[in-house]
C-alpha cells in the first residue's frame, strides 16, 4: 500500500500534467482531455518516478491517453483539447424568451416567480418579441435555440407564435440550425395550438415529478388535476417529440423507484432528476421542501442503481445529467451543457430575454430576485453592448475553474460551477473554497460512476448512454 507521496522521486519529464486521488485500493487519475485510468498504488509509484515498463498493456494505455509526458504530441493534445472546448469560440446558442411570467400553476418549487393569470402587464409585447428575435439572430453561432419559457408560455400564445413565424422567416435568409423548444405544464394546451407548434417543428418539454399523488403535491394547479392534464398529453404525443423533466422536492425523496417507474410507463428513454437550484421560491420555503446534500445523493444513488438494473435486464433507459457527464468521461466531445463548462455558459453561451426585454446573463440570472445579472435591454442596446457587459467577463472569471480552488481537483475536467447560484447562496458570484453543496454534489455523482466504471457490464451500459440515439 502507498502510504507517503512526499517520499516518491518525481519524474517530471516523464510525466505528464494530470490530477489524481485515492479512490478505494487504487489511484485515480485524469488529465485535461478528460482521459482517465485507474493504476494499483505499485503501478501509480512507478507511473510518478517514470519506471513503467515500455512493453506493458499499462504503459502503451497511458500514453496513448496523454499521460506519458516524454511521449506526449503537443499537437495530439492540443487538438483534443480544443475539439472538447470549442464552444468557447461560437458565442450564446441558448437564447430563453420569457413570453409572459403570468402561469396557473403554484409549484412549491417555482424558480420563475411566477404571476398570477390576471396579471397581464407580465407579458411580452410584439413590439418586444420582434427585438428579441432580432437580437438573437446576431448571434455568430450557427446554432440557435430559441427556447420559451414563463411562467406558462401558452399563456401568452399569441406572441409565442408570432416570434415562431418571425423566427423562420428570419431564417431563411440567415440559414441557421435553428430549433424551438417550448417548456409547458400542458394546462393550456389544445389542438389548435399543437397543431401550430408541430408544423412549425417546435419540440416540447414538460414536467412530470413522479405518480400522481407526488405529483399534484409539487406542482398544483388550483381547479385542475395537473398529473391528469400532463399525461393527456404525454399520451398523445410521440417520444421523439417530447422531452420531461423532473424535480426533486423533499416529498419526492421516499420514491426513487416510483419516479423512475413513471418514466418508464409512458414510454420516456430518459428522465433527469434534477435538485432543487433553491432559486426563487423554492429558495424561500428550503426549510420546508429542502434536503441535504447527502440526502439526495443516497435518494439519487438508490434511483440509479434501479436504472442500471432495469438496463441489464436488457432495456434502454437513461438518466439524461449521468449521461451529460459520462460524455465528458467516455468521449472526446463535451456536450456543451451550460452549468459543467469552464467558464460556464453565462452570457457566452446563453442568454435569457425576460418580458420586457431586459437580457439576463442566464435563465438563473433572472431568478435572483434583482436585477444583478441583467446585462442590457433589447430595447435600446445593441447586440454587440449587451454580450460586452462587464458582468460577462465577470461571470466568465468566476467560473474559470483554472482561477479556483477546483484546478486541483481529479473531477475538474468533468465539472463546472455556477456563479449565480454562489451569489443566490453566498453573496459572492466568487465561491468559498471548496466542499460547497454544489461542490458535494458534484463528488457524489462523480465518485459513483467511476466506481461503476470499474464494472465492465456497467461500463458497456454507460457506453451505450453516450452514443447516439437511434430512431
Amino acid at each position: 500500500m502507498l502510504t507517503n507521496l512526499s517520499k516518491i522521486k518525481y519524474n517530471e519529464e516523464a510525466v505528464a500534467f494530470c490530477r489524481f486521488k485515492k479512490f478505494g485500493s487504487e489511484f485515480l487519475i485524469t488529465n485535461d482531455i478528460g482521459r482517465y485510468s485507474f493504476l494499483k498504488p505499485g503501478l501509480f509509484k512507478k507511473f510518478l518516478e517514470g519506471r513503467l515498463d515500455q512493453k506493458t498493456k499499462t504503459y502503451q494505455e497511458l500514453k496513448e491517453k496523454g499521460f506519458i509526458g516524454n511521449a506526449l504530441s503537443a499537437d495530439y493534445l492540443a487538438d483534443k483539447y480544443q475539439k472538447r472546448n470549442n464552444f468557447l469560440f461560437q458565442g450564446p446558442s441558448l437564447h430563453i424568451v420569457v413570453t409572459t411570467l403570468r402561469c396557473n400553476h403554484k409549484c412549491i418549487y417555482c424558480q420563475a416567480s411566477s404571476r398570477g393569470m390576471e396579471e397581464k402587464e407580465y407579458d411580452m409585447a410584439f413590439s418586444t418579441a420582434k427585438k428579441v428575435v432580432d437580437a438573437i439572430f446576431c448571434t455568430p453561432n450557427p446554432a440557435i435555440s430559441i427556447e420559451f419559457q414563463g411562467g406558462e408560455p401558452l399563456a401568452n400564445w399569441k406572441t409565442v407564435k408570432f416570434i415562431v413565424e418571425y423566427a423562420r422567416k428570419k431564417n431563411e435568409k440567415a440559414k441557421k440550425n435553428l430549433i424551438m423548444p417550448l417548456v409547458t405544464n400542458f394546462s393550456l394546451m389544445n389542438r389548435e395550438k399543437y397543431n401550430f407548434l408541430v408544423k412549425n417543428g417546435v419540440s416540447l418539454c414538460t414536467s412530470l415529478d413522479g405518480p400522481e399523488e407526488l405529483h399534484n403535491k409539487n406542482r398544483p394547479c388550483p381547479g385542475i388535476n395537473s398529473y391528469q392534464k400532463t399525461i393527456q398529453w404525454i399520451k398523445k404525443i410521440k417520444e421523439e417529440r417530447l422531452g420531461a423533466l423532473t424535480t426533486i422536492s423533499r416529498y419526492s425523496l421516499k420514491y426513487p423507484k416510483e419516479i423512475v417507474d413513471e418514466y418508464l410507463k409512458w414510454g420516456f428513454k430518459e428522465i433527469h432528476l434534477r435538485p432543487l437550484s433553491y432559486l426563487g421560491l423554492s429558495g424561500k420555503l428550503k426549510d420546508s421542501i429542502g434536503y441535504s446534500t447527502e440526502e439526495f445523493l443516497e435518494f439519487w444513488k438508490k434511483a440509479m442503481d434501479y436504472i442500471i438494473a432495469i438496463n441489464r435486464r436488457g432495456k434502454y433507459f437513461r438518466e439524461r445529467g449521468s449521461r451529460i457527464m459520462l460524455q465528458k468521461i467516455l468521449t472526446d466531445k463535451d456536450p456543451n451543457f451550460l452549468d459543467l463548462r469552464s467558464p460556464c455558459g453565462a452570457g457566452i453561451g446563453q442568454l435569457l430575454y425576460n418580458y420586457d426585454g431586459k437580457v439576463y446573463t442566464c435563465d438563473e440570472g433572472r431568478m435572483t430576485g434583482d436585477d444583478a445579472f441583467v446585462i442590457g435591454n433589447v430595447k435600446k442596446d445593441s447586440y454587440k453592448k449587451i454580450v460586452s457587459h462587464p458582468t460577462v467577463k465577470t461571470l466568465c472569471m468566476a467560473s474559470l475553474l483554472e482561477d479556483l480552488p477546483c484546478d486541483s481537483c481529479v473531477y475538474k475536467p468533468y465539472c463546472g460551477v455556477c456563479p449565480v447560484q454562489n451569489y443566490a447562496l453566498y453573496g459572492n458570484v466568487f465561491p468559498p473554497l471548496k466542499n460547497t453543496e454544489k461542490c458535494k454534489l458534484h463528488q457524489g455523482v462523480l465518485d459513483y460512476l467511476f466506481g461503476k466504471l470499474e464494472n465492465k457490464v456497467i461500463r458497456g451500459v454507460f457506453k451505450k448512454w453516450v452514443l447516439p440515439r437511434k430512431s
